[in-house]
């Protein structure tokens, strides 16, 4: 999105529009966990050169299981002839306390966001290698969050998880600070991503930031 709230991309293949989107439930997601996990692995594909490893299937099976289980659990997945890209998440709670761990000062523009309902926290956004590959990706978070009315996109991604990082600041996240959480050895990084012109200009500082302040 580059700057942009979600919007039509020009130029667009008509291979592009033989994607289709489709919403499955946690008992139907359950199902798809071998087909998941294969997808999982081929989007994770990168250079030998890249030192970072991303966890191996077994993993992803395994955290999949749990995000399953999470309150308003949600995914969408996309579809030709076979599955080519998937995104899953939940609401983040009121409370607040998805935020925990935050280094420094949450945004008072986010915490408002939060306490409202506004915020959902995508897990994974996992897209087969394809020359139409960002567009499918835009296409899968705008309508998971726009399913649940969602003012917000939150995401944690390793730090050294560069691959990652470049794709998700391809696709209009703003890196907004770092989190440390038990469960992790290393510190995460926080993106955010605005839904709708009103909630990008709210973040309008942020993503000045972004642009002045990107970690490696």
């Amino acid at each position: 999105m580059r700057g942009q709230p979600y919007g039509p991309s020009g130029g667009e293949s008509p291979a592009l529009h033989s994607v289709r989107l489709r919403r499955v439930n946690r008992w139907q997601a359950q199902g798809l966990g071998g087909e998941l996990a294969d997808l999982y692995v081929a989007s994770r594909e990168t250079s030998p050169r890249e030192t970072y490893r991303a966890p191996g299937r077994e993993d992803f099976l395994n955290r999949l299981t749990g995000d399953i289980r999470r309150p308003g659990f949600a995914m969408v997945i996309a579809e030709t002839d076979g599955l080519v890209g998937c995104a899953l998440g939940f609401p983040v709670r009121g409370d607040g306390l998805w935020w925990l761990g935050f280094d420094g000062a949450l945004p008072r523009s986010i915490e408002q966001l939060t306490a409202s309902g506004g915020v959902f926290a995508i897990t994974d956004i996992l897209v087969r290698p394809h020359p139409q590959d960002e567009h499918v990706a835009r296409r899968l978070q705008e309508r998971l969050l726009t399913d649940h009315q969602a003012s917000l996109g939150a995401t944690l991604v390793d730090r050294s998880d560069r691959p990652t990082l470049t794709a998700l600041r391809s696709w209009g996240w703003l890196d907004v600070g770092e989190i440390w959480r038990p469960v992790s050895t290393t510190l995460l990084r926080v993106l955010v991503l605005p839904v709708g012109e009103r909630t990008a200009a709210r973040l309008e500082g942020l993503a000045h930031d972004a642009r002045t302040r990107r970690p490696a």
